[in-house]
């Protein structure tokens, strides 16, 4: 039975700095909140709000997680409203349906394979490198290579080249303005996709002192769906979409949506 999460953080404490400067040790900590160790279950999580004042972390679990070890070091403890919210999935799995239309927000890693990056980072270039020693290398190519998309737009295409595959579309928006005088619209007035990207960020942090530094590219779509295959749609909700999911990336959650109005998480 899988179970969503909001757990508050309080930003002046040391431990909530620490975790808050590093997705790697988040990761860590919030795997630390499942009984079952080592974790082999699919875990979901990303930084829903993140304040001077407070902080709030989003957590999917298959099992049902105890968070008191977060509130106690990094948390609000005893304090009204720092007690973690945790809420059985089931019922929202159970309402998507064919033509459901759901308000989501997702923060997500979009990428790109390619062959060979235009500026290869230290790492790749130490890939690129190894693969010209070997005998055979003139005979296959290199693994491809994860390359991050930096343009919104681009950010925004690859989530649109996408939906399918997970159970839905992005209908059009439509506005509800008057047509301008002497004019009489023909249907309603469409600016594009239901959706936008209310945040982009590049993330960089080591996974130990001293260690590769790890980049990643991230951005925040919210908007409309429309259901149109619930098996999939279902499983990229408990699975996530795109890469670096162990780094607070691919949690996508619904919402209803009111009745003419685009539905975003509080």
């Amino acid at each position: 039975m899988p179970y969503l999460s909001k757990i508050a953080l309080n930003p002046r404490r040391r431990t909530a700095v620490s975790l808050l400067s590093s997705p790697h040790r988040l990761h860590a900590a919030v795997l630390a909140g499942l009984a079952v160790q080592p974790v082999t279950e699919r875990v979901l999580w990303r930084m829903e709000n993140n304040t001077p004042h407070r902080a709030e972390i989003l957590t999917l679990t298959e099992s049902r997680p105890s968070w008191q070890h977060l509130v106690d070091e990094a948390g609000w403890p005893g304090a009204d409203g720092g007690a973690p919210l945790i809420a059985d999935y089931t019922p929202l799995l159970e309402r998507i349906a064919i033509g459901t239309e759901f308000g989501f927000r997702l923060t997500a890693n979009p990428v790109q394979t390619v062959s060979r990056p235009t500026k290869p980072s230290e790492q790749q270039d130490a890939r690129l490198k190894a693969h010209a020693e070997q005998p055979d290398a003139a005979d296959r190519r290199p693994r491809g290579f994860r390359v991050a998309h930096r343009t919104a737009a681009q950010q925004l295409n690859w989530l649109l080249a996408r939906a399918e595959r997970h159970g839905f579309t992005i209908p059009e928006a439509c506005l509800d303005a008057p047509a301008a005088p002497g004019i009489e619209a023909d249907g309603p007035l469409t600016t594009g996709p239901a959706v936008s990207i209310v945040s982009r960020d590049i993330l960089r942090f080591a996974k130990q002192q001293g260690g590769p530094q790890v980049t990643l590219s991230t951005a925040t779509f919210e908007g409309r769906l429309r259901v149109t295959d619930p098996d999939a749609l279902r499983a990229a909700l408990l699975t996530g979409i795109g890469p670096a999911k162990g780094y607070g990336q691919g949690l996508l959650t619904l919402a209803p949506v009111k009745a003419k109005a685009m539905t975003t998480h509080a």
